[in-house]
């Protein structure tokens, strides 16, 4: 393992079983629920506190990504934070700049892709999503911790301005859209896509000039990635594109196409952050359904 880097955006359960011990590795559960609203509009959000404290890897720590890493906002829920904010829980975490960081979820493996995508944004690429999450970690029967946390000393975390490179805004996918610059991939369901059901975030359907690939379909059924294979077959009409940007509902499951992506060695991703939440609620701006 490297101090500096990973060159691979997952590791396997059985690599993390083997550096549980490692004073270099820290283990982050970013897991969180987003429950529907009874009309579709929009969703609650709840942090899956409750499933960590009933089981969680050894030594992992819960991380709120809402309240925690995400800036505050009236109507976005997850918006990157400030690097001020982003070091500072960073180092409440007991993370370091050279720190090996593994992301996992107990719910949608976005959960963790998203938190891998903040570091990266803030220049930490010493950062990797474990491979099929707590659900294969528990099929393995692999040890697991119950309760609050043990308690940790707090790292030294130096503050980096975000990578514009890895984010899109609004402004930018408009510049795009004139040009036919770029292309846009909707990470989310193929009936939210078509606009036919699902949860909704204002207007229906997609940002007009998208495509649908959906951030369900990257992952198997024990929640482990496509093989790099299956995963070129899957993304095989953009792979030639040189800019690409992902989006979803928050900004989240858009992150599972930034990281497939990285797999297949496209660099060029970036992510817009605020996605239909901010673009459907916008009459100005087009959608297509």
């Amino acid at each position: 393992m490297t101090s500096e880097s990973w060159p691979k955006p997952l590791v396997s359960t059985d690599w993390l079983l083997e550096n549980l011990s490692n004073p270099k590795v820290r283990i982050l559960d970013s897991s969180t629920h987003l429950l529907p609203k009874p009309d579709l509009s929009l969703y609650d959000v709840v942090p899956a506190i409750k499933e960590y404290k009933d089981a969680h890897i050894p030594q992992a720590l819960f991380l709120d990504i809402e309240h925690e890493l995400s800036a505050p906002h009236p109507n976005l829920h997850f918006m990157l934070p400030s690097r001020d904010v982003f070091a500072k829980t960073m180092s409440r975490c007991g993370i370091s700049d050279d720190t090996m960081v593994i992301t996992y979820a107990t719910t949608n493996h976005w959960w963790a892709t998203r938190l891998w995508w903040t570091l990266r944004v803030f220049g930490h690429s010493n950062v990797a999503v474990l491979d099929g999450g707590f659900q294969k970690w528990q099929a393995e029967n692999k040890p697991i911790e119950t309760g609050d946390a043990n308690p940790i000393d707090s790292g030294i975390y130096s503050p980096r301005d975000p990578n514009a490179f890895l984010v899109a805004d609004k402004d930018s996918i408009l510049k795009h859209l004139e040009g036919g610059s770029v292309c846009l991939i909707n990470a989310l369901r193929r009936e939210q896509h078509e606009g036919q059901g699902g949860v909704h975030y204002g207007r229906r359907g997609r940002i007009s000039q998208s495509i649908n690939l959906p951030a369900l379909e990257h992952v198997n059924k024990d929640n482990t990635f496509k093989s790099i294979d299956e995963l070129k077959n899957i993304f095989s009409a953009v792979l030639a594109k040189k800019e690409i940007i992902t989006y979803c509902g928050g900004g989240i499951a858009a992150t599972s196409v930034a990281l497939a992506l990285d797999m297949l060695g496209h660099k060029n991703v970036k992510v817009y952050d605020a996605s239909l939440t901010e673009w459907a609620a916008d009459d100005t701006l087009p959608m297509d359904a």
